[in-house]
């Protein structure tokens, strides 16, 4: 079966083969991502199914491997406790997976949402952290490669080479480059020292869906088919530094109920944060130079947030300064677009 284009009758025909699994399509809204060749459709079904709505997933050939690794990953989290979107149908051959429709708007984009009233999805996020970490690490290893060094690592080549030397942010060759690649390498090598835990990878607010279910605040986590061992921070850095920048007596508090306040566990967390939020930054032009522009506000913010976790490293002090002035001249160039106290939201 060939996946549906944009005309009515290939629609049709992709509607008529659900409807022969028993599947009722009644209405067909197409929805905007960023570049992946994953495609979103939200669906409305038919009577047999309460009229409901779900979102269908649509892997063209060459990411057809992303549908069973989602089918796996969405198993080992249920059996965590994790809620993500329940799969109410798929063929992954066929190249589509049809899922619970958890909701229109991810976390991030609930810009009615004050900090008092996310504090409680924060919390539950934390929660969600900590049962991800407990999965039995040989299982979850089978599924995607470890997150070590190298690959660490080359998250921040894509940064370097899109951003940071475009932009003049790795200085003149002789004075700043090699010295900040090396510290780049340290941070990478250090995290990757550290004993990996089981990662959704992506455990940022683009990726949670609140629900308030009971009284309580709860959150349904969307595209985990990217779960793996990493280092021990890397979505709680993730959740705090993606996106939505909680402010720094939140960000305190949070951290110290994760249990990452100690003065060695912090220095892990601002290596992490550091380096997911220069990270960031990459997928974000990355993302722009294929058309996908809507993140771009996000750059300036998220460029800070990695200088202010690299003024705590010690590894980085003797660069700080020119490194420190250089990339703020950059910054007071930019827009202002929300930032550590405030969310920045797209």
């Amino acid at each position: 079966m060939s996946l549906p284009g944009d005309d009515e009758l290939s629609r049709q025909v992709f509607a008529a083969t659900l409807a022969a699994r028993g599947i009722e399509l009644t209405g067909w809204q197409p929805l905007s991502g960023d570049v992946s060749p994953r495609r979103y459709v939200r669906v409305e079904l038919g009577a047999r199914e309460g009229g409901a709505s779900a979102i269908l997933a649509l892997y063209p050939p060459e990411i057809r491997p992303t549908c069973s690794r989602f089918q796996a990953t969405a198993a080992l989290l249920a059996e965590a406790g994790v809620r993500g979107p329940a799969i109410l149908g798929a063929d992954c051959d066929g190249g589509w997976m049809l899922l619970e429709d958890a909701g229109p708007r991810t976390l991030a984009e609930r810009a009615d949402l004050g900090w008092e009233e996310r504090i409680p999805f924060y919390q539950e996020a934390l929660r969600l952290i900590d049962r991800i970490a407990r999965l039995p690490a040989e299982r979850v290893a089978a599924i995607n490669p470890v997150l070590g060094a190298e690959a660490l690592l080359g998250e921040l080549r894509q940064t370097w080479d899109l951003f940071l030397v475009p932009e003049g942010l790795t200085g003149p060759p002789d004075e700043l480059a090699e010295p900040l690649w090396q510290l780049l390498s340290q941070i990478c090598a250090t995290l990757a020292a550290e004993p990996p835990v089981p990662c959704h990878r992506d455990f940022m607010a683009r990726n949670l869906m609140p629900l308030e279910e009971s009284g309580r605040a709860a959150l349904v986590v969307l595209d985990h088919q990217d779960l793996r061992l990493g280092p021990p921070a890397y979505d709680l850095a993730s959740l705090l530094n993606d996106t939505l920048f909680p402010p720094p007596e939140l960000e305190e508090r949070l951290l110290a109920q994760a249990g990452w306040s100690a003065p060695e566990r912090l220095l892990g967390y601002r290596r992490t944060a550091a380096q997911r939020s220069l990270k960031a930054v990459g997928t974000y032009i990355s993302f722009a130079n294929r058309g996908a522009r809507r993140h771009l506000p996000l750059v300036g913010p998220t460029l800070r947030r990695a200088l202010q976790h690299l003024s705590f490293l010690p590894e980085a002090q003797p660069l700080l300064p020119r490194l420190s002035a250089l990339w703020e001249e950059h910054l007071q160039a930019l827009p202002a677009a929300g930032g550590a106290t405030a969310p920045a939201i797209c």
